[in-house]
């Protein structure tokens, strides 16, 4: 589809609460924001959906072309994806499926849209299927269940920190699954498999970038201000700093791994993970107990000027 083309079912779509009409109407549509692989810039494109549950599915059909459409080169390379369905905008996590999980979701699909089987048809490239998981961070009360509500900037560290550790667990636990998963599959006595799952490549690539914004949001802006007016801070704010450079270190082994995850050795994977655990657990809590206090007071959002 033309840029022109796209740009008007966008248009439609943001004036009318996701509802268009013409080819699309009465279909799930949603629009799609991915971060270019190389520009970096966003790109917004609208495409057809299907519910999977509380997920939503999308297919990198490219209309049958023989090449995958720019959008999901983009979220290869940046996972972290903005989703607007209906008068709905959320965060997501896009991870394309695998194996028989793909074809499963990809059948599952042709069900309700049966085009994208004549696409399949039309090109030797196996279509992706992407899943699109919400990605919002969540800040919940000690009984787990309950949210909390974010009114100063000491609650917005604490639920950012509540979601990189979730995050983390996660693709720890994918990667020690992934792991077992080639282990049985090849027997037993015989030597690792070498790779890592496209699902596990995605959780940690979004978990690392998610990760580097934050730490350098905090020595850009935060650090710098809280040092300004907590003079006696100066030396916590000197560790976490160095702290931040520690565990930059660690992330860059991690994303080197991840650059070819057909030949990943995903023991070393994990190892790097577990040091990446234990560092960013203990500097989480170290800064929790520096900064909250000083937070505590700063109004989140912050007011407008």
């Amino acid at each position: 589809m033309s840029q022109s083309f796209n740009q008007s079912i966008i248009t439609e779509f943001r004036a009318n609460g996701g509802k268009v009409g013409g080819p699309f109407e009465g279909s799930d549509l949603l629009l799609l924001t991915t971060t270019g692989a190389t520009s970096g810039k966003p790109h917004t494109v609208p495409l057809g959906c299907v519910r999977d549950g509380g997920l939503m599915l999308v297919v990198g059909s490219n209309l049958g072309a023989p090449d995958h459409p720019d959008w999901y080169r983009n979220l290869l390379a940046h996972p972290q994806v903005r989703v607007e369905f209906g008068t709905e905008t959320f965060d997501a996590i896009a991870v394309p499926a695998e194996g028989e999980h793909r074809d499963r979701l990809f059948t599952q699909v042709v069900d309700v849209a049966p085009g994208y089987g004549e696409y399949q048809a039309a090109t030797s490239r196996t279509l992706p299927v992407v899943v699109l998981e919400p990605a919002e961070p969540e800040y919940v009360a000690a009984d787990g269940e309950n949210p909390v509500a974010v009114t100063s900037l000491a609650d917005k560290l604490v639920q950012v920190h509540t979601w990189l550790r979730a995050q983390l667990r996660h693709v720890r636990d994918e990667a020690e699954a992934h792991l077992a998963a080639r282990a049985a599959h090849r027997g037993p006595g015989a030597p690792p498999a070498p790779g890592l799952g496209l699902q596990v490549r995605q959780h940690c690539l979004a978990f690392c970038q998610s990760l580097g914004f934050h730490h350098t949001g905090e020595d850009a802006h935060i650090l710098p201000t809280v040092a300004r007016y907590h003079p006696e801070l100066r030396p916590a704010i000197d560790r976490l700093q160095e702290e931040h450079r520690t565990i930059a270190r660690i992330q860059n082994d991690l994303l080197a791994l991840l650059t070819d995850i057909g030949t990943a050795d995903p023991k070393r994977f994990l190892t790097d993970l577990e040091r990446m655990s234990t560092e960013l657990r203990a500097h989480l809590a170290y800064e929790e107990e520096q900064l909250i206090p000083a937070l505590a007071d700063v109004p989140w959002p912050p007011p407008a000027p």
